[in-house]
């Protein structure tokens, strides 16, 4: 992995020493299985556990040769377990301990992930709701449609990653699953009591009715979810992307002291850190695409995904959780431009009370068609003209005509248009 993009909690657990004293613990775990049930000798387990050491060099050395990894890893470690170490790899298959230690390490990488989101979601909540008074102008399609507060845009974020904590601790549990089955998992030599010792032992589900391998439904998931969560970093990034453009200046990703923004023009303040993650979470989407194609392989196994495997888990994960950890970041400190949001409300002369003038219009009467074709000729020339909307509004006999002392006012009252939201942020608290 690029050290740009990477943290050192997560590099370590995906670094080379790791993952083979992860084969290691399992090996040992396996011979732990054989000597309860009286086929391995306890001293000689014990042996193995005191003497077994991993060399990350030979063991690299040794796979040019047999040009397979765990062949290397058994042939090395046996070397240095004494004459003990012919029971290592006892009954078990290759993917017996890659499948096994895989699990395992998305375990423990799956749980930083959920800290990473724990983190965000702490401080979508707090400017959820110091924001949620912040009264700022709504867009569809990119265009102004009705108000909404920037509490109300942190808070749908908040549902959102909620939701996806939810899915994450779920794949995680999915993904929590263990197999020393044998050749083809049908524990033609070995016994289901040494699967099912491991499997306890390392707390993880046992894969009923395995294949060779673990079934790649579990694991497709797993990235499915992260590319779901990657999605959600996006979208959150896109939307400061589209704050910080200079005509709308509403909001700004973090600026640094100096920081410079662009090599040949001083002025810039570029949203490189929410331009940053949306690159990133494309990675992250592209290979949950890997991972569904590694669910169909031939027969009992083939080895195709294998190699996509060691580049699609380390990646995803290491990305991940870099842009959790820089979105938490951006939004922490955020900032926000009162005025130019100000400005922008003030930009259509308040057509955003369309809809509520044509409802009014509507329940006195005017059928809604009608309705409809008078609102919106008197919202274009407002703002063709520049003019007030509500202002227009009310010296238009064929709008004012329905209405009677203060209702106009009533109709256009921002605060009315939002006194809904109360109750939703009573929710979030």
């Amino acid at each position: 992995m690029i050290p740009r993009y990477t943290r050192p909690e997560v590099a370590e657990i995906w670094s080379e020493e790791n993952k083979f004293r992860k084969w290691l613990d399992i090996e040992i775990a396996a011979l732990e299985g054989w000597s309860k049930i009286g086929v391995v000798p306890a001293q000689a387990v014990e042996n193995v556990r005191k003497n077994a050491k991993i060399d990350v060099v030979k063991i690299q050395e040794i796979e040019k040769v047999t040009n397979h990894d765990v062949i290397a890893f058994v042939e090395q470690v046996s070397g240095t377990a004494g004459e003990d170490g012919r029971y290592i790899h006892y009954g078990l298959t290759s993917s017996d301990i890659l499948d096994t230690s895989l699990a395992l390490l998305l375990r423990e990488s799956g749980n930083i992930l959920l800290d990473d989101m724990k983190g965000l979601l702490a401080t979508l909540k707090e400017n959820a709701l110091k924001f949620k008074g912040t009264v700022m102008m709504g867009r569809t399609h990119g265009i102004h449609a009705e108000p909404v507060t920037l509490g109300f845009r942190f808070a749908g974020w908040y549902c959102e990653f909620l939701r996806d904590c939810g899915r994450l601790e779920s794949a995680v549990k999915e993904i929590s699953v263990g197999k020393l089955s044998g050749a083809v998992g049908t524990f033609s030599n070995i016994d289901p009591r040494v699967e099912e010792y491991v499997c306890k032992k390392f707390s993880l589900e046992r894969e009923k009715f395995s294949t060779q391998v673990i079934s790649r439904d579990r694991h497709s998931y797993f990235l499915s979810v992260l590319g779901v969560i990657a999605a959600s970093c996006e979208k959150v990034a896109l939307q400061i992307r589209l704050l910080q453009q200079t005509e709308v200046g509403e909001a700004a990703e973090p600026f640094g002291k100096g920081q410079k923004g662009s090599s040949a023009m001083p002025h810039k303040r570029n949203p490189i850190l929410s331009e940053r993650i949306c690159g990133l979470a494309r990675v992250i989407k592209k290979n949950a695409g890997a991972a569904l194609d590694n669910v169909g392989l031939w027969h009992e196994r083939d080895i195709s995904h294998s190699s996509a495997e060691r580049i699609i888990f380390p990646e995803s994960i290491m990305l991940l959780d870099y842009i959790l950890t820089l979105l938490n970041r951006v939004l922490k400190g955020i900032d926000v431009f009162d005025a130019n949001i100000q400005r922008n409300i003030a930009l259509t002369g308040r057509v955003f009370f369309s809809q509520k003038l044509l409802n009014a219009l509507a329940v006195k009467g005017l059928p809604r068609e009608k309705a409809y074709e008078i609102v919106q000729k008197t919202a274009f020339e407002a703002i063709k003209a520049g003019k007030d909307f509500a202002e227009l509004a009310k010296k238009t006999p064929e709008i004012n005509r329905h209405f009677t002392g203060g209702e106009m006012e009533k109709i256009f009252d921002t605060a009315l248009l939002l006194k809904n939201l109360d109750k939703l942020f009573e929710e979030l608290t």
